[in-house]
């Protein structure tokens, strides 16, 4: 919208600085050329002229009476040549040949007179609009969303790198820099120190109040099968725990057809004369007797034997095996009389002896011919069957500084089968004696 006073043609701006020059120029140009032109008359400027004088009023509020032709220069003038069309463009706002007086149509034409020399060159001026020049665009609106935005993401980006370099730098540890160390800082990253780590609380579960509810147990225990019955109850150390704590009535360390039983010079076999049901041969192993054993003991010595052979320490033959009542009688009449009272720390009175359990056996070493009993120890057959027995079933029951609570001296060659459960619970627990793994009272001597 034009203000108040001001030309309502608008002028187009130039683009450049050399455009702008060539214009003042050309202005001034044509300003001398009207200096230079002779005076005309008032009539003649007018008729040269011929123009309209055109403005725009700034609002409706115009007084009528305001525009005279005595005061031309308080109107904005818009100087036309003759003979010249006006031509509207984009840029020019179409010119206005009339006012509008509330509401009514009234043509205005003062002719001036006289155009100043000023005043001419002036409208040269306005007048010299170049062709060629592009009309005024509107500038465009700065996208300044997509700006914001962009500028938001790096500031944001830039936040999160300096709070990450600041977060790794108050964890590292503060380390004291030493004397004329460089004055460079230098980050070291060291892994976090766990002072102490936290202890699981475990909470062991009790164990069962009577293995012998335990319906694998009992049912093993009803049919013979002793192992099945271990297993059962958890293995050889539970097996035994449960019998010291007196968690197993089923379990009677007096019954000889256990193998669990224990015989000793105070726990006679039961019944006295005992004598097990099923003897077999070990098969595949020498025997020097023709002794006995019961089957699973018998399977037991066999493996034994076997283990002993491949592992190249030599043959392992069975010197004595089950002994009878009766036969048990006269060989602890044969020490007796060779040793008097001394005979009970060798020999087992008849029904006091393992070997009528048909679970005991005395081994030897062989290497073509076997040697004796008392050869065993310092044989590498002795050093196996030390070492490697409990493997097989089997240990070694009268065993050195166990005098005092078996009764007997030492004997290595002397096996007692207890089976693989027990037998593993009887050396993991480094026991000596089967008195003291099922918490028995030593027997030393016999009671009568």
């Amino acid at each position: 919208m034009t203000e108040p006073g001001r030309l309502a043609t608008p002028r187009a701006a130039p683009e450049t600085r050399r455009a702008a020059r060539a214009m003042r120029e050309e202005a001034e140009r044509r300003a001398r050329a009207g200096e230079a032109a002779p005076a005309a008359s008032p009539a003649a400027a007018a008729d040269a002229v011929d123009g309209v004088l055109a403005f725009e009023l700034p609002s409706d509020d115009f007084v009528p009476g305001s525009l005279s032709a005595g005061a031309p220069s308080a109107l904005p003038l818009e100087l036309l040549p003759t003979g010249a069309a006006p031509q509207p463009t984009d840029s020019t706002p179409h010119r206005i040949p009339e006012a509008r007086v509330r509401g009514r149509r009234r043509a205005v034409r003062s002719p001036r007179p006289v155009v100043s020399e000023r005043r001419a060159a002036r409208a040269a001026e306005l007048l010299d609009v170049d062709e060629g020049a592009q009309p005024v665009r509107h500038a465009r609106p700065r996208r300044l969303t997509k700006r914001l935005m962009v500028v938001a993401g790096l500031a944001t980006g830039a936040a999160l790198l300096l709070g990450s370099a600041a977060m790794t730098a108050m964890m590292l540890p503060t380390q004291p820099r030493a004397a004329g160390a460089d004055s460079a800082l230098t980050l070291t990253a060291e892994p976090a120190r766990i002072e102490l780590l936290p202890v699981p609380q475990v909470e062991v579960s009790p164990p069962a109040a009577d293995i012998c509810t335990l319906p694998d147990v009992a049912s093993a225990v009803q049919r013979g099968d002793d192992e099945a019955a271990i297993v059962a109850a958890g293995g050889g150390e539970a097996f035994r725990a449960a019998v010291v704590e007196g968690r197993a009535p089923c379990v009677d360390l007096g019954d000889s057809a256990r193998v669990w039983t224990v015989v000793d010079k105070i726990r006679p076999a039961n019944p006295i004369d005992y004598r097990p049901s099923a003897l077999v041969l070990p098969d595949g192993v020498r025997n020097i007797e023709g002794g006995a054993l019961r089957s699973d003991a018998a399977s037991a010595l066999a493996s034994l034997v076997t283990a002993a052979r491949d592992a190249g320490v030599g043959e392992i033959a069975l010197e004595s095996g089950f002994r009878s009542y009766q036969t048990q009688q006269a060989t602890y009449g044969r020490h007796f009389a060779e040793k008097g009272e001394r005979a009970d720390q060798v020999s087992a009175r008849p029904g006091y002896s393992e070997h009528q359990l048909g679970l005991g056996a005395d081994v030897v070493a062989c290497a073509g011919e076997c040697g004796t009993l008392d050869q065993l120890a310092a044989t590498p057959q002795g050093q196996f069957v030390a070492e490697h027995a409990w493997e097989h079933g089997w240990i070694v029951r009268y065993t050195d500084g166990a005098t005092p609570v078996t009764g007997y001296l030492p004997e290595p060659w002397h096996l007692r089968y207890i089976g693989p459960e027990l037998a593993k619970a009887y050396h993991e627990g480094g026991w000596t004696s089967l008195e003291e793994f099922f918490a028995l009272d030593p027997a030393p001597d016999y009671l009568g």
